[in-house]
């Protein structure tokens, strides 16, 4: 969901052009792929794409095929396989020979800008509010005449159930499953059995933008500002100096504030769930911001600096910041070990830390890594598991 900035951009000049595009979605994923359930690209009418559903070999086929797929205005699936060439496939797959051994089944949807879209919807929602939001899509069916491609349910980021689904005990059972993929932040599959046949549905967590919130505003916080930014992040920057704390030095953020040393009662809800690095080169202030966002509930602290001086301001903080340190795991000297020490470098090596934090991953080489490199697709009980792990 990094690129959903780039994907709702070119959501609204389409919108503004009263111009039909066609949105193809990642829905399931077999063996090695490049992205996983819910990438997306938007496809206009000439063919121009945002966003990517692979490393780049799926691409032209997608762009080409996507207004064809579609003509009828019904939603329409359509399987890559990315294994050696198999001339035994079915006509509906397209074999591209790359040897990676998967297969990725891909969701084409035409998008009418006169009419309501439901994954439009939640999509600007979850980037305007910063809450994920959990999005159910029937990718496989085998009575359309009941159940039909591409029905929706959702739980929106405000909290609200909005259900697009003929068959009622459908969209209660994937209304209740959806709880769990949000409050686990995994999305899932699962498979309902009716009188009919069965339907797979693909139960979407879909994450809103990353947070970063940088307390320290020198020289060395512009290029983590500005890599965070490549990676579609909402960016905060917070300096008591004001000669540093300038929206001129750092046009990438999404805010810049010079703050005085004194309690700030937003900082909570402006942390929270964030990353957290203090940087700001001063005692005084690593040691008033570190001790205000002990007090909150970050997802990642970072503290910039030897281990001698952080744990030198550790020992002159309260009690209850300490341990509170100790139960966040703070992340100090901050960063993986990368080596360089150029402010570029130190960039690297923070935001590589955050995003293996984030994503449950160790930071450490992937040739040393048995499992698969990339996130494994759960089943909905492997989410009820997470859940209440979490």
């Amino acid at each position: 969901m990094n690129d959903l900035s780039s994907l709702l951009g070119a959501l609204d000049e389409a919108q503004t052009g009263q111009q039909e595009v066609v949105i193809a979605t990642v829905v399931k994923v077999e063996g090695s792929a490049y992205r996983r359930p819910g990438a997306r690209m938007i496809i206009a009418p000439m063919g121009e794409a945002t966003g990517t559903v692979s490393g780049g070999c799926l691409e032209s086929d997608v762009s080409k095929k996507a207004w064809w797929l579609t003509a009828n205005g019904k939603p329409s699936m359509r399987t890559y396989s990315t294994g050696e060439d198999d001339d035994e496939l079915e006509d509906a797959e397209l074999s591209f020979g790359l040897g990676c051994n998967g297969t990725v089944h891909i969701l084409f949807e035409r998008i009418d800008p006169h009419a309501a879209s439901l994954v439009v919807g939640v999509l600007r929602e979850v980037k305007a509010s910063g809450t994920g939001a959990a999005l159910a899509t029937v990718i496989g069916t085998q009575s359309e005449r009941h159940i039909a491609l591409g029905e929706r349910v959702a739980i929106r980021s405000s909290g609200q159930v909005q259900i697009e689904m003929r068959e009622r005990w459908l969209a209660t059972a994937v209304a209740e499953d959806l709880k769990t993929v949000l409050d686990a932040r995994r999305s899932a599959t699962r498979t309902y059995e009716s009188a009919d046949g069965a339907v797979e549905v693909l139960l979407e967590y879909i994450a809103a933008p990353r947070r970063l919130v940088v307390f320290g505003a020198g020289h060395d916080a512009m290029p983590l500002v500005s890599m965070a930014r490549l990676q579609g992040w909402h960016i905060t920057v917070i300096d008591a100096r004001s000669h540093f704390a300038r929206p001129q030095r750092f046009p990438e953020a999404d805010r810049v504030l010079s703050a005085p040393l004194q309690p700030m009662p937003e900082l909570h809800g402006m942390v929270a769930d964030a990353a957290v690095v203090v940087m700001t080169h001063s005692l005084t202030q690593d040691r008033h911001w570190l001790g205000q966002v002990l007090e909150s509930t970050p997802r990642y602290i970072g503290q910039l600096g030897p281990r001698s001086r952080t744990e030198r301001l550790l020992d002159e903080l309260p009690d209850q910041a300490r341990e509170a340190a100790a139960r966040a795991s703070l992340h100090y000297p901050v960063g993986l070990d990368l080596g360089g020490d150029a402010p570029h470098s130190v960039a690297l090596s923070i935001l590589s830390e955050i995003n293996a934090v984030f994503n449950g991953r160790t930071g450490a080489m992937l040739k040393h890594r048995q499992a698969s490199i990339h996130a494994v697709d759960v089943t909905l009980e492997q989410a009820r598991e997470l859940r209440m792990i979490s």
